[in-house]
């Protein structure tokens, strides 16, 4: 039961969505699961396929490798789970929804799917709205994962979000008698602390990182992609302008070219190097710096995200499970789901923090690991996550997310806005031009769709 590794595959997200509408009516053939998980099904299909993400705290994986194989020894099912970057689910999934042949339960990690592979994915409304039953109303967040406001159905099960604290070495900005607790004070102390050799780093490539953190500084200065219907691109205004403008100044002033082409991993580096003087990340860059140097962790401390002019904001990672409707076992995939749900606690445990509960009961405050980390100093350091939720938002902000708002995500549009103007390439004005562009394009095509 050795998670395994897949290969890349040429199929893109783009030449996929291309083939969409002529691969769809058969998909849309495929039965919705509604009967009840019977052990006959369970006898008849011997094998249960699980593809996500190779998770950055990677304990966690060890304990879901042998959690689904417990699982599956016990209902006589063989369970196999493979890992791949994160970086390349989209394109995985894209792939198996092109083939019509993949995995049963599809993990995706931040990048859009649940809404741009609605037709291709099993209805999953009845497990969500039993497990609010169990475990209390779905959050807002998770409620953007997998929900679709036009039918009022559930296209895919919310497992959880990952919010994005500040990381910031104290000694660093105590030396220089600043808190990086807004974005003017990040740029006027990160050009101080770069000036000493200890540039801030925030990526601006393509990748998970540079798409929520980007979000969160645009919302901060009151600038959206879309409204709160989700039909109307907002993002061309003088909120969204004068962001861009800052990012431009961040970047100039206090950071270096490397963030422009760091992947999800390069910031968690970054730190552990004792280079940087702050990054925006989940915890997973602590929980590695600890293991690394306990020293350097210890002077680590974390912080809710900037406030920028207008809010207090900053953008969360999704995880969520969906069910093909080509899979070969989805009953099994849907009572693995409900089990793995029944043991959700033990899920954020193994992932030391890391994931964060989408249904309000689940983890119950004080939270073990945030409330009293016996390895932190001091213990209640990661006590401010808690409490996340209150300042975490999904891509879709401030408005649902649908098949839009996930193809934007995928296609960068954000990060390259930023990028284009902080290297000069543009203007703050014409990026932004630019990028609203893309978006209408992208927002054209999905409303015509309906």
């Amino acid at each position: 039961m050795a998670p395994k590794s897949l290969d890349p595959t040429p199929v893109t997200r783009r030449s996929f969505l291309k083939k969409t509408g002529a691969v769809a009516g058969s998909a849309g053939l495929a039965p919705v699961l509604s009967a009840p998980f019977v052990s006959r099904a369970m006898a008849q299909t011997k094998t249960l396929t699980i593809v996500q993400w190779s998770h950055f705290v990677p304990e966690y994986d060890k304990w879901f490798d042998n959690f689904a194989k417990d699982w599956g020894s016990k209902n006589k099912i063989n369970v196999t789970v493979d890992h791949i970057p994160v970086a390349n689910v989209a394109a995985r999934a894209a792939a198996e929804a092109s083939a019509q042949s993949g995995h049963d339960l599809f993990g995706w990690n931040g990048s859009g799917g649940a809404h741009l592979y609605k037709k291709f994915l099993v209805d999953v409304t009845s497990l969500v709205e039993d497990t609010q039953k169990k475990y209390g109303k779905v959050s807002t967040i998770g409620r953007q994962i997998g929900y679709n406001q036009e039918d009022k159905t559930w296209t895919a099960f919310p497992d959880f979000y990952i919010n994005f604290p500040s990381m910031y070495r104290k000694s660093m900005w105590d030396e220089i008698a600043m808190k990086p607790d807004t974005w003017d004070n990040v740029r006027i102390g990160g050009a101080k602390l770069k000036a000493k050799g200890h540039p801030v780093g925030l990526p601006l490539g393509h990748s998970n990182d540079p798409n929520t953190t980007w979000r969160g500084l645009l919302w901060s200065f009151g600038g959206a992609v879309q409204d709160e219907s989700g039909k109307k691109v907002m993002l061309n205004s003088k909120e969204t302008v004068e962001a861009v403008k800052f990012a431009t100044a961040l970047y100039k002033e206090a950071m270096t070219p490397e963030v422009l082409s760091w992947d999800d991993a390069s910031n968690n580096r970054y730190l552990a190097s004792g280079i940087g003087s702050l990054i925006i990340n989940p915890i997973s860059a602590y929980r590695t710096f600890q293991k690394s140097n306990k020293a350097g962790a210890d002077d680590t401390f974390v912080m809710e995200p900037p406030k920028g002019p207008v809010r207090q904001i900053m953008g969360g990672a999704i995880e969520y499970y969906g069910i093909w409707k080509f899979a070969k076992n989805k009953e099994g995939a849907l009572e693995f789901l409900k089990y793995y749900a029944d043991n959700w606690p033990e899920a954020f445990k193994a992932s030391e923090g890391y994931n964060n509960p989408c249904f309000a009961n689940l983890v119950p405050k004080p939270m073990p690991l945030l409330s009293d980390d016996p390895t932190s100093t001091p213990r209640d350091k990661l006590a401010i996550l808690q409490d996340s939720e209150k300042w975490s938002a999904a891509p879709g902000y401030p408005g649902p997310a649908w098949p839009a708002v996930d193809e934007v995500y995928n296609d960068f549009v954000i990060c390259d806005m930023m990028s284009k103007a902080a290297t000069g390439q543009m203007s703050a004005e014409d990026s932004v031009k630019w990028a609203t562009q893309q978006c209408e394009a992208i927002y054209k095509k999905w409303l015509q769709r309906g």
